[in-house]
């Protein structure tokens, strides 16, 4: 056996010569598995150059040092590529889209918190974006509830000062203009937590809804 079944460490031979390039590279690939944080899961192309220990989960049709690795682990040690096999259940942290993921046998789910022995999975997921407010009574927001989740909460934060002729403002959906919080405040940092006291349920997509209170919006930026 050349390496261990786990985590693909190369283990040292009997009486191989220059051992400590085989120890290193041993801890090289521990360092960066042992608390998984992935670069990225959709970059074909490997970088020419990065931080030693820095990794990525290989995707089909990667090229050139990756070619022929993909579903397999890119590790950057020693100024060259190592590469590692997941195992099922792993789990890890994607940077470039800030999210959790678990590693299935096959793919590596974003936010999954169970997944069955035929790919079903439950997965918590955070949407957010910032919604440049128009002039007006109200806004709908163009990025939508998601269809088919259950929705435990809507926060906001303004990110640019709200003005107008406004006193405070709501945030909501159709029908429910304050679900998510009301009188809220116009200046920078102003926010909403928007809590809901149980799940509810979205069968569709649907856009949430800003409601300028005692005025009309003018302008200003909230994340939501």
């Amino acid at each position: 056996m050349t390496e261990t079944m786990q985590l693909n460490l190369p283990l040292v031979q009997a009486a191989q010569a220059q051992k400590h390039v085989t120890v290193n590279e041993a801890f090289a690939r521990l360092d960066a598995l042992a608390q998984i944080t992935l670069q990225s899961r959709s970059q074909t192309t490997p970088p020419l150059t990065a931080d030693e220990g820095a990794a990525w989960a290989v995707p089909a049709a990667a090229v050139n040092a990756w070619a022929g690795q993909a579903g397999r682990i890119a590790i950057f040690a020693n100024g060259g590529w190592v590469f590692a096999t997941p195992q099922t259940g792993w789990r890890g942290w994607i940077v470039d889209e800030h999210a959790s993921v678990i590693f299935d046998g096959a793919i590596w789910r974003g936010g999954a918190v169970a997944v069955s022995p035929s790919g079903a999975a439950a997965a918590f997921r955070v949407l957010e974006f910032e919604h440049e407010i128009a002039a007006g009574p109200g806004n709908d927001t163009s990025v939508l509830v998601p269809a088919n989740v259950l929705l435990f909460a809507v926060s906001a934060r303004v990110s640019e000062e709200v003005t107008g002729t406004l006193t405070s403002w709501q945030l909501g959906a159709p029908g429910a203009p304050d679900r998510f919080g009301s009188g809220l405040g116009l200046d920078l940092g102003s926010f909403a937590r928007g809590l809901l006291g149980a799940p509810m349920a979205y069968y569709a997509p649907e856009e949430l809804v800003l409601t300028a209170e005692g005025g009309d919006f003018a302008g200003g930026r909230v994340r939501l």
